[in-house]
């Protein structure tokens, strides 16, 4: 890693910059397969699904449907991780007899689309496992538990896969440009500044972030963190909180809480205040929302 990178990523005193976000805003990893695949295997998209696939050894093409900005076919010739945080069919093609060896999982976002890192992430991310280093052990350990059958090995392999994916997550914030990153949340995460005032409203969303506040987070002028928010989240300021604080209300409406518990914990004065601005981002009321999920 170079050293610039670095001191944007694990300086400023040991930021954690993903805990805050992965303990509200989870993703369950399922191991689904391990060992060798042969011939075609299909994986079908499902709303709020996506897939961690391990390629350990051979090489494959991969294919998808007819997508705007997607390659139709993908030639992977070395041992790669295939990342897809979003719900979208594709295709391995391998050889009809010893085929590519691969240990792959299925991915739940909690709240699916709505999930604060697949609205951040590209459609797909293939990465060879020598590129992203920091892998070795938690590999090691993947592959040891799904190489036989032992008690437990479902549950661990399904916790090394979140592991997995943190460990991806990092690097990632790290290499921005070779991640492929657009403008979204891991580009905000990835910039020393701007990771501070993002880390402090995901862990304290209840509080009064005005602009002045989240600029003085991050330590930067009002007008240079307006303007650096903008061009890395592609939001500005108000529109990230507006859309964490109900992306968090969604999660909370799912599990029964009410509205002017809500309100309370999200910084909205009154329940009325917290219901107009739900309703003016999701078109519809709490109550109605909520109705609608159970259909």
């Amino acid at each position: 890693m170079a050293p610039q990178e670095t001191v944007g990523v694990q300086g400023d005193g040991g930021l954690d910059r993903l805990s805050g976000l992965l303990e509200r805003c989870r993703v369950r990893a399922h191991l689904f397969h391990a060992g060798p695949l042969c011939g075609t295997t299909h994986f079908a998209a499902e709303p709020g699904r996506g897939f961690l696939h391990v390629m350990r050894r051979g090489e494959m093409t991969l294919s998808h449907p007819a997508d705007p900005g997607m390659a139709r076919r993908l030639h992977v010739r070395e041992p790669s991780l295939l990342f897809y945080p979003r719900p979208l069919a594709h295709d391995f093609h391998n050889a009809p007899a010893e085929g590519s060896d691969f240990t792959c999982a299925t991915l739940e976002f909690e709240g699916g689309d709505a999930h604060p890192l697949v609205r951040a992430l590209p459609p797909l991310i293939v990465l060879p496992l020598a590129q992203v280093e920091g892998l070795e052990s938690c590999l090691g350990l993947l592959f040891a538990e799904t190489g036989r059958v032992q008690c437990g090995q479902r549950l661990m392999a399904d916790r090394l896969f979140e592991v997995l994916l943190m460990q991806l997550l990092r690097w990632m914030l790290a290499h921005p440009e070779a991640s492929g990153l657009p403008a979204g949340l891991l580009r905000g995460l990835g910039h020393p500044q701007l990771a501070r005032a993002l880390v402090a409203v995901h862990e304290r969303p209840g509080d009064a972030w005005s602009l002045e506040r989240m600029a003085a987070a991050a330590g930067m002028s009002r007008s240079r963190f307006a303007g650096l928010f903008k061009d890395l989240m592609g939001d500005t300021p108000a529109e990230y909180l507006l859309g964490w604080r109900l992306g968090l209300a969604c999660q909370a409406l799912r599990q029964g809480q009410p509205v002017k518990q809500l309100a309370d914990a999200l910084g909205y004065a009154t329940p009325s205040a917290f219901s107009r601005a739900f309703a003016q981002r999701m078109g519809c009321s709490p109550r109605e929302w909520l109705a609608r999920q159970a259909r």
